[in-house]
């Protein structure tokens, strides 16, 4: 196998902004440790300067972000902003959390994260998208 298939997924795991709740992100987390995943999670109230330099640092195959304080809509631009800008436009960017709106998801992906997750998408699911983004 070649060097990108034969190392684990890397994964990294942040919390952007002023929101402190984590219960979800560390059970995704978990969950991604026993997929056989590498994961790194970067702590509560992160800037997305922060977290996109960390992603070069760690050279994470995936950046995930969740949001439950309704600043998606900045937080998530300024983020993939913040990704370019640091050379890691490559990597790619899923959103999870608290963002109701369809079409609000919508738009995020459009802008250029790669997968926007609502509410209540099992866990098996999320893992497995993560799995195959990261390719």
């Amino acid at each position: 196998m070649s060097g990108k298939q034969s190392r684990r997924v890397r994964v990294l795991l942040g919390k952007a902004g002023l929101d402190g709740h984590d219960r979800g992100i560390k059970i995704l987390a978990q969950a991604l440790k026993d997929s056989g995943a590498e994961v790194i999670y970067t702590g509560l109230h992160q800037s997305v300067a922060h977290i996109a330099s960390i992603a070069v640092q760690e050279d994470v195959d995936v950046v995930g972000v969740s949001i439950l304080s309704g600043a998606h809509m900045t937080l998530v631009p300024d983020l993939l902003a913040e990704l370019v800008r640091q050379g890691a436009g490559d990597k790619r960017l899923v959103v999870g959390g608290f963002i109701p709106e369809e079409d609000e998801r919508q738009k995020l992906e459009s802008l250029g994260a790669a997968k926007v997750f609502p509410q209540d998408v099992p866990l098996a699911e999320m893992v497995a998208v993560i799995h195959a983004l990261a390719g």
